[in-house]
């Protein structure tokens, strides 16, 4: 097989990527040629600020950062150059002048806020994972089909030349077929201790910053970043980074429809600290397809442990009937014939400023997005069946794709949608409200 011809076809059809299930009906999308200036809103002032930062080197203007930390908002205005710093999203929504929105929140807001701009006729740019669990993704699938926009996820690993390039030797057989898929994060978090409730910080509005979740007392160790390993506002560490991983995972496979079955375990075997989710997991998705009826993609993490799998803290493993393929977002990839005889490698790092750009041009030209969000809500999924599974103890699920259920398990099943705070005025329209 010629691998050379394929590389540069693989160049040549770089945006070759669906765009899925964006339908342009309702509202018609703004006239923007080319080269005209976008108007952006930044929700969240962390992650949201070094997007923004991309985003201004792509002829785009940031009108508003918001931020329900004051002081996270003002500096995300002075580095970006906005027009105004807010605390509540709702005044990025209603400023007609706004064309997209950059949803880089705690991961509880992600489906909110992307629903409350689709309604407002924004496009939007949403962090990984696109949703705090299953359900909400369809609703933002649902949505972006209604309101005719452009929803991006922040895989940027979609968009990274480096990365298409491996995924595109792998469809075309250069390692056989493909049998199974190995994702790990494997890094050293810190312990995040003990806390009790206590006043929230001066300058931080906690009651936005809970939005539509349930409302808990505030407490020192689930604020900034450390809400990552709280039930109702993240999505542990396989949906912070194991996410990347799964997503590239999925992708080797040929982006196929959710899981079947699903198997394995989650525990807090090292940290003794007030976090949920696990720090250790171990879980098997089983896909249906392939000319062998069935492939297998296995997700690993221990975040307490400063080790290296084929010399990655966080990669994939591509195993295939003629070969395997190793490959690292940050650090590139290499290719190996049976007996591990190295073929061929590529060195890289993530292209973040790719990312930005391909949802831009979609706005701007209609370009096919890398990320839609059907997309990212498939790969999205992966973390949310394995933590479902942790927070069970339930060891296997059977799930339904078609239906987005769980089979024969009610006590899984509820983990598929969540409950939201009653009245709040974030809270998707059909979902559960507790008061």
């Amino acid at each position: 097989m010629d691998h050379t011809t394929r590389r540069t076809f693989l160049k040549q059809a770089g945006t070759t990527a669906a765009v899925g299930a964006l339908a342009w009906t309702g509202r018609p999308r703004p006239a923007a040629g080319a080269q005209d200036r976008l108007v952006v809103g930044i929700l969240g002032c962390a992650r949201g600020a070094y997007v923004g930062r991309e985003m201004l080197q792509q002829n785009v203007a940031v009108a508003y950062t918001c931020d329900p930390d004051q002081r996270r908002a003002e500096s995300a205005r002075a580095a970006l150059k906005a027009d105004h710093a807010v605390a509540d999203m709702r005044k990025v929504f209603d400023d007609p002048a706004v064309d997209a929105v950059v949803v880089a929140t705690p991961d509880h807001w992600h489906a909110p806020a992307t629903l409350l701009a689709l309604e407002a006729g924004k496009h939007v740019y949403v962090e990984k994972p696109c949703s705090h669990n299953i359900r909400e993704g369809r609703l933002m699938i649902e949505a972006a089909k209604k309101a005719g926009r452009v929803v991006e996820v922040g895989t940027q690993s979609r968009s990274t030349a480096m990365i298409r390039e491996a995924m595109g030797l792998i469809h075309e057989g250069a390692i056989g077929e493909l049998l199974m898929v190995k994702a790990w994060n494997s890094q050293q978090r810190k312990n995040i201790g003990h806390a009790k409730p206590s006043e929230p910080p001066a300058g931080f509005d906690y009651d936005l910053w809970v939005g539509p979740a349930p409302m808990r007392p505030y407490q020192a160790n689930c604020h900034h970043y450390t809400w990552h390993w709280w039930y109702h506002l993240g999505t542990g560490d396989a949906g912070n980074d194991g996410v990347h991983e799964l997503d590239i995972a999925r992708w080797a496979l040929g982006d196929p429809d959710h899981p079947t079955h699903i198997c394995g375990h989650g525990s807090k075997l090292w940290f003794d600290d007030d976090q949920q989710f696990p720090d250790t997991q171990y879980v098997t998705f089983e896909y249906p397809g392939g000319p062998r009826g069935r492939r297998l993609l296995v997700y690993e993490h221990r975040i307490w442990s400063p080790y290296v799998q084929e010399g990655l803290e966080n990669g994939n493993a591509f195993y295939g009937t003629e070969g395997h393929l190793v490959l690292g977002k940050q650090w590139g990839w290499q290719r190996f014939a049976p007996r591990n005889k190295l073929l061929e490698e590529k060195r890289g790092d993530l292209d973040v400023p790719a990312h930005t750009a391909n949802f831009l041009a979609a706005i701007r030209s209609g370009e096919a997005l890398h990320a839609d969000i059907e997309t990212g809500h498939r790969s999205a999924a992966l973390p949310h069946l394995a933590n479902m599974l942790a927070r069970t103890g339930r060891g296997q699920m059977r799930f339904d794709p078609a239906t987005e259920q769980v089979l024969d398990d009610p006590e899984s099943n509820a983990l598929v949608g969540r409950t939201y705070r009653e009245g709040h005025w974030a809270v998707p329209a059909g979902t559960k409200t507790t008061g």
